[in-house]
């Protein structure tokens, strides 16, 4: 039975004590997804996101000739246990000029823009095409990357639909072994030319931002080190920004009830508790290797989400009731609750867990800046706009200049939230219903792109989900687990 088209959910009321479980990261599957196909031999992939944009990936390799085989995950029902025949860099299949190898690649940058390179390799003619919205999102650096190694690439408009002449029509006489590929727009271009490049033997300059303004080109890299090349096992960790919603559900509420008496010396840097006390909601298995930014969601609750409380306690309490009193070392805090706002950036702070902040940022203590979120315009759907449009629409006190939204503490109110159909937006907006009453989503079912039991994990009785109240928004009527599982 597919989802509502407007669900609401209903807040809760009470501390929810949880530990949570997400599915595996999308950015590493798909990596290594193509890693896999790429590899000398049998590549099994353990605890491999199945969702929409994976699906669409594993539907893609299949349509070149590779053997992929699937199984469940006894861990987590949006997990699968991938298998993956590598043929050391070959392609069985390819298409010809008068009728190209058709690959369908949905709203999907990473499979658009990883295939475009892997197809290079192939011998003959590949058209990928994809959704309205990803024949909008930007490809132009990539494209234009791939014709300096000497691929033909035929696209009117440096987007989606394309067409790429693989190996055995590359023009010898100006192919080259080495590119340059700006990541201005996004840092998918270079990773799709690291992906491939060791097969194809490339030599990959990058351009328009630092080392350290390039996460997800890391992660590229540091996959690339550690796969298998020559088959094996690999285990994908899971998401942190799908872990990002859980995290920032359990800073609306500290269980200070179960608190009998708090001390604090002249300095605020102790506390003494009659009661033992523990944070309410964890994510199992957070990542630790360093190759997702997202990692570092859980120190931005530092600064947005213990601020978020609500039970009247002194903000700075809150924050090492959650925390301890290590929370004063985060270097966002150097002003010490100053007048000056609280920043974060999306190319150095945060990937795709700014946007949980941004949605919880109305219940700081003071005003949130978050920057370089140039990025957010060209994704799933013009994320700084729809962000600003539907936390307005809540009440919220948002400035949008540049490419910056500064958030402003704010009393929430209900309303009906556009998603844009971006799975993102879904999440974000529906982990703040948590908190205010009459939120409503719509098109819920678009989070099936990443996260397809989220609605579930949030239903599901704690520990293993938060308990949360989900109605079908033109009904009222409760609506059970199994009926929020968006397919």
């Amino acid at each position: 039975m597919p989802l509502p088209p407007v669900i609401e959910i209903v807040p809760l009321t009470q501390p929810v004590r949880a530990e949570i479980t997400v599915p595996g990261s999308k950015s590493i599957t798909n990596r290594a997804l193509i890693l896999a196909a790429l590899a000398e031999g049998h590549t099994t992939l353990r605890g491999a996101l199945w969702s929409e944009d994976t699906q669409v990936m594993t539907d893609c390799l299949q349509k070149l000739g590779f053997t992929v085989g699937l199984q469940p995950d006894p861990a987590e029902s949006c997990n699968r246990t991938i298998t993956v025949d590598g043929l050391g860099g070959r392609l069985p299949r390819a298409g010809t000029a008068e009728q190209p190898l058709e690959l369908f690649v949905g709203n999907a940058g990473t499979a658009a823009r990883f295939l475009a390179a892997m197809v290079c390799l192939g011998d003959g003619v590949y058209r990928l095409s994809g959704v309205p919205r990803m024949h909008e999102r930007p490809q132009a650096a990539l494209f234009a990357a791939l014709r300096e190694l000497g691929y033909r690439v035929d696209s009117p408009n440096d987007k989606l639909p394309a067409v790429i002449y693989g190996e055995g029509k590359r023009q010898k006489a100006k192919g080259k072994s080495a590119c340059s590929v700006s990541v201005v727009d996004s840092s998918q271009f270079a990773s799709a030319l690291l992906l491939s490049g060791g097969v194809g033997g490339w030599q990959v300059e990058i351009t328009g931002a630092n080392e350290d303004e390039m996460p997800y080109v890391t992660m590229t890299r540091e996959l690339v080190k550690v796969f298998p090349a020559k088959g094996g096992e690999f285990q994908v960790e899971p998401d942190a920004s799908s872990g990002s919603y859980f995290w920032a559900s359990g800073c609306y509420y500290l269980p200070t009830k179960e608190i009998i008496g708090i001390e604090l010396n002249p300095d605020h840097e102790a506390l003494t508790f009659t009661e033992e006390w523990d944070s309410s909601v964890r994510v199992a298995g957070w990542p630790t290797s360093g190759w997702q930014i997202d990692e570092k969601f859980v120190d931005a609750l530092f600064v947005i989400g213990s601020s978020a409380v609500g039970f009247g306690f002194e903000t700075e309490l809150s924050m090492m009731l959650n925390y301890g009193v290590g929370w004063r070392e985060n270097p966002h805090l150097a002003d010490d609750f100053g007048a000056e706002p609280i920043n974060f950036s999306r190319r150095l702070d945060l990937g795709d867990s700014i946007m949980t902040a941004i949605a919880i940022a109305p219940y700081c203590f003071k005003p949130v800046h978050f920057t370089d979120l140039g990025r957010l315009r060209v994704q799933e759907c013009e994320r700084v706009v729809a962000l600003r449009t539907e936390l307005t629409k809540c009440g919220a006190n948002v400035i949008e200049k540049g490419d910056t939204l500064t958030v402003f503490p704010s009393a929430l109110h209900g309303a009906e939230i556009e998603t844009y159909h971006d799975h993102r937006m879904a999440m974000c907006f529906a982990v703040l219903g948590l908190k205010v009453p009459g939120i409503k989503i719509k098109d819920p079912a678009c989070v099936k792109k990443t996260f397809p039991n989220f609605f579930q994990k949030l239903a599901t009785p704690p520990p293993h989900g938060l308990g949360v109240e989900i109605r079908d928004a033109a009904t009222g009527r409760k609506l059970a687990v199994e009926e929020l599982f968006a397919d």
